[in-house]
């Protein structure tokens, strides 16, 4: 069984809502995407654990990772700053296998903690998979009913905000709604499909909006003076239907 793209199933302009999240299977999706470390994956990695590598001013903090579905390399990246990480997933499907994963994470993501540890404030997280049984704390929840209450001092949100839905309207409402729960100068990464036509997961497609560089700077630069987009690029085994990964990070205005 393969994830791949949307093939002649219409997939614009279709609402988050119209679709079986509850059906998404996310024990295919991660061994399809997660099963081994990937050149992309890695590059993000690299990427994020440098930036979340140079903050000074904060630890023991807060941290959230929305939409957090098979994926757990983004809360694994927060784990140097934050005492507690909620993992916010609606699907009831990846609820259930995220509350069983982060008890004792499997051996696949061993290689992309590998990766992190290069740093040496990830060093310093001694076991991560006993810290991450301890700190994460899986919710589940709408990323667009979030507490609009600037309640996090960190925040990850990967391949959520375009993989959600059909809609601009909803992709710059998610990516609203994720900005607006953060604390003023919280740093954040946001990893996103590059163009991305939809996908299938086992016997159930799921939407995309189609997003570049360009778009993802314009929709977060009226957050942040300190934004860092990147291309990533892709060996296009993954699936098709899409031409790259794009990851942007950096920190909110006070």
């Amino acid at each position: 069984m393969k994830v791949h793209h949307s093939g002649n199933v219409h997939l614009k302009d279709t609402a988050n809502s119209e679709y079986p999240w509850d059906e998404f299977d996310p024990y295919l999706y991660f061994q399809h995407n997660y099963g081994i470390l990937r050149p992309d994956d890695r590059e993000i990695i690299e990427r994020v654990g440098k930036f979340f590598s140079g903050i000074t001013d904060i630890y023991g903090a807060e941290g959230v990772d929305v939409g957090t579905g098979p994926n757990l390399y983004p809360a694994l990246a927060l784990l140097p700053l934050c005492r507690t990480i909620t993992m916010v997933e609606y699907s009831r499907s990846n609820v259930e296998w995220l509350e069983r994963e982060v008890k004792r994470y499997s051996p696949s993501w061993e290689p992309f903690w590998e990766v992190l540890a290069e740093h040496r404030k990830y060093q310093e997280v001694g076991d991560p998979r006993a810290a991450l049984a301890r700190r994460a704390q899986v919710w589940k929840g709408s990323l667009f009913r979030l507490p609009p209450t600037r309640k996090w001092h960190v925040g990850t949100m990967f391949f959520v905000a375009e993989s959600i839905t059909g809609t601009q309207a909803e992709f710059v409402r998610a990516l609203r709604a994720f900005m607006n729960a953060l604390r003023p100068t919280a740093p954040f990464a946001i990893a996103f499909m590059e163009n991305s036509t939809g996908y299938k997961v086992g016997e159930h497609f799921f939407p995309a909006v189609k997003v570049d560089a360009g778009i993802v700077e314009s929709k977060l630069e009226p957050y942040t003076d300190t934004l860092h987009v990147h291309h990533i690029d892709s060996d296009g085994l993954l699936r098709d239907g899409y031409s790259g990964m794009i990851l942007a990070y950096g920190r909110l205005r006070k």
